[in-house]
């Protein structure tokens, strides 16, 4: 007898249910410094938040946001503080060590 399993697509966005979750998504997605990641990851928690009500809180259309952080998506550096905001996050910035080279 041969057993089959169905195999499901994981969602982050089902997992980020609190504020300090949110925080920690993206403060990974920012370590990363791929602009690329951090659009997709603000497009996750997003959805996660509800796109519906972040396009409420920023006064920008659904389908803005959408096109915003898909993956084709390059968003305005408005558009990322605007999203930033409205899901709680606010970045900050520290001193690093630059490599001479």
């Amino acid at each position: 007898m041969t057993m089959t399993e169905e195999l499901t697509t994981f969602d982050p966005a089902d997992h980020l249910k609190s504020g300090r979750a949110i925080a920690d998504f993206m403060s990974a997605a920012f370590e990363t410094n791929d602009p690329a990641y951090v659009a997709h990851a603000l497009g996750v928690v997003a959805r996660a938040r509800g796109m519906t009500e972040i396009a409420r809180r920023t006064k920008l259309s659904r389908e803005q946001l959408y096109r915003s952080f898909s993956t084709e998506g390059n968003p305005t550096l408005r558009t990322t503080l605007a999203v930033l905001e409205a899901i709680g996050v606010r970045l900050s910035a520290k001193q690093v060590e630059i490599s001479e080279t």
